[in-house]
């Protein structure tokens, strides 16, 4: 159980410590965000785990195409924030995300590539 707690603990003290971050300098915080600093913890946590080196491997080969339909949302989100506010943005952003990455995965399924 203590493991849990430390694990809960650490990943939730980087995003405060990211989003602090970014309160001090737009481009610090987000060089820091960018960083796959959750996915290396997460490696590190199923590897502490004794998981097996294939899950870990796949963690890591499906979380990078899980990324690319997610980037046009970076894009997208200052524009439209400009325009609509925080709240219709970030929603109509996840949105978006979401049907990005529902065509990206039918579009790689093409190759072999299984993501749904």
């Amino acid at each position: 159980m203590n493991w849990i707690i430390f694990k809960y603990l650490l990943t939730a003290g980087m995003v405060v410590a990211i989003s602090e971050i970014a309160k001090k300098s737009d481009r610090l915080g987000g060089l820091i965000a960018a960083l796959p600093l959750v996915t290396v913890l997460t490696l590190i946590w199923l590897y502490v785990e004794d998981q097996p080196n294939a899950k870990i491997a796949n963690h890591a080969y499906y979380t990078f195409w899980y990324v690319l339909p997610t980037l046009p949302m970076f894009l997208i989100f200052p524009y439209l924030l400009k325009k609509f506010g925080f709240w219709f943005t970030i929603s109509l952003s996840v949105i978006i995300t979401l049907v990005a990455f529902y065509i990206f995965a039918k579009f790689i399924k093409l190759f072999g590539i299984e993501l749904l």
